[in-house]
């Protein structure tokens, strides 16, 4: 199946943008890793968080997911059970990383898969360290691939410096720390996402964080709570390049997360020229939310880069967009990160953009565009990915002609209703949906 996207009107109303992705996957674990019950509103019902539910109820934690809401019987840290089955992480790399985390810490058996994308995507950076805690694993290209078995328990705690910036290594190690007796520390060259160090703190955890540097102490007793997802910034960018890039948009997004390790995106839109008004700044759940207003602009190029890079690693795909719209030459370096997500980032934004006649270089660690031309219609495909799928329909908005996008898909992976949130707001009934022959 495809779909057409039309170029169309202004976007134009409010939007509600569905539960941050990643801090949904760690609600869920630290609600099972917990005693007593926790409640997740706002939980993003999307394909990966899923992935993560199911997997915990094979590991004998009673979940019951119900759209936005989510409740959790916790069963502490030592009450997870053998599964039965192979546990299938689907699409979903915070899924699989994270579990491998929480696997290490326990004395049985178990085997993690996860669908053809996901087998591709490197799990050794993950197991190298969990190896140095005690853990075992056997797979594909001496373990550095899934399907991994895991054998797990009596683990040591582990000083870890981190070769890359990476939220999914830091929360693994983190997650097995907790299993450890004694204080586990991970070091990053940059600021990752801090999502996992905020929520083990609210589920009563001692942690401690000095600049790159996190420490969790091990065998804490965790206790299940209210959590309060915000809106994801990551699925919000989608709309903030859309209005900034579709002459006479005026959108307001509600309930944004605009945790700092995540608002890279925000910092370069800015840069960019962007017409963007934070509104209604408060903290729930221990996150910074707020609700953003953003009008149409003429975006300029700017170099995005360095220190920046791990804060805006998934938005870069949507940001080639805006760039693709902008005056000038925008350049994308240090996010060699981009090869090893959903798909290789950098090469598939380069030739799917490149079809719709943007004017896009991929380099070795990111990419070139060239600004200010027209863009005309086509064929493109997302290649699987949902975060390419979304930026190639933001792409559409304001081509010369239609663009049929194959395999739409994937986009439920983070956002089921993106597409249906996108018509309403460009003031149109339905998509128009073509079956392939």
């Amino acid at each position: 199946m495809s779909i057409t996207i039309e170029t169309g009107g202004p976007l134009r109303g409010e939007v509600a943008v569905p539960g941050d992705k990643s801090i949904s996957h760690r609600a869920v674990i630290f609600g099972a890793l917990a005693s007593g019950k926790t409640e997740i509103e706002g939980f993003l019902a999307g394909e990966d968080c899923l992935s993560t539910v199911a997997c915990l109820r094979q590991l004998g934690v009673p979940v019951t997911a119900g759209g936005e809401t989510v409740l959790i019987d916790g069963v502490g840290l030592d009450g997870l059970g053998e599964p039965d089955d192979v546990l299938n992480a689907g699409n979903s790399g915070t899924t699989a990383r994270l579990l491998l985390g929480v696997l290490s810490g326990q004395p049985f058996y178990s085997v993690l898969t996860g669908d053809g994308s996901l087998r591709r995507r490197p799990m050794g950076r993950v197991t190298a360290p969990l190896t140095q805690m005690g853990a075992q694993f056997w797979g594909r290209e001496r373990a550095r691939l899934l399907p991994l078995s895991v054998r797990g328990g009596l683990l040591r705690p582990l000083d870890y410096t981190s070769p890359v910036a990476s939220a999914q290594i830091k929360s693994a190690v983190l997650l097995a720390g907790m299993f450890a007796v004694g204080e586990t520390v991970v070091r990053e060259p940059e600021k990752s996402r801090d999502h996992t160090e905020r929520m083990l703190a609210a589920f009563g955890a001692t942690v401690q964080t000095a600049g790159n540097e996190v420490c969790v102490q091990g065998r804490p007793q965790l206790q299940g709570r209210l959590v309060q997802v915000p809106g994801d910034i990551s699925s919000a960018a989608f709309f903030l390049v859309a209005a900034s890039i579709v002459p006479g948009s005026d959108l307001l997004l509600r309930n944004v997360g605009l945790n700092q390790t995540r608002t890279g995106v925000l910092d370069v839109l800015g840069e960019m020229g962007a017409d963007i008004t934070v509104l209604n700044f408060r903290e729930e759940s221990g996150e910074p939310v707020a609700d953003i207003r953003v009008r149409h602009a003429m975006l300029r190029g700017v170099e995005i880069g360095g220190a920046i890079i791990p804060r805006l690693i998934d938005e870069l795909p949507v940001l080639a967009v805006a760039a693709a719209y902008a005056q000038g030459t925008t350049i994308v370096r240090d996010a060699a990160e981009l090869r090893v997500k959903e798909s290789d980032r950098i090469s598939v934004v380069t030739e799917e953009l490149g079809k719709l006649g943007v004017n896009i270089e991929a380099r070795d660690d990111g990419f070139v565009v060239l600004g200010g031309g027209k863009l005309y219609g086509g064929s493109v495909s997302g290649r699987g990915d949902h975060r390419i799928a979304m930026s190639l329909c933001i792409a559409a908005m304001g081509a010369a002609t239609p663009v049929t996008l194959d395999d739409p898909d994937c986009i439920a992976v983070s956002y089921p209703a993106f597409l249906e949130t996108l018509n309403t707001l460009r003031g149109l009934s339905q998509a128009r949906r073509d079956l392939k022959p």
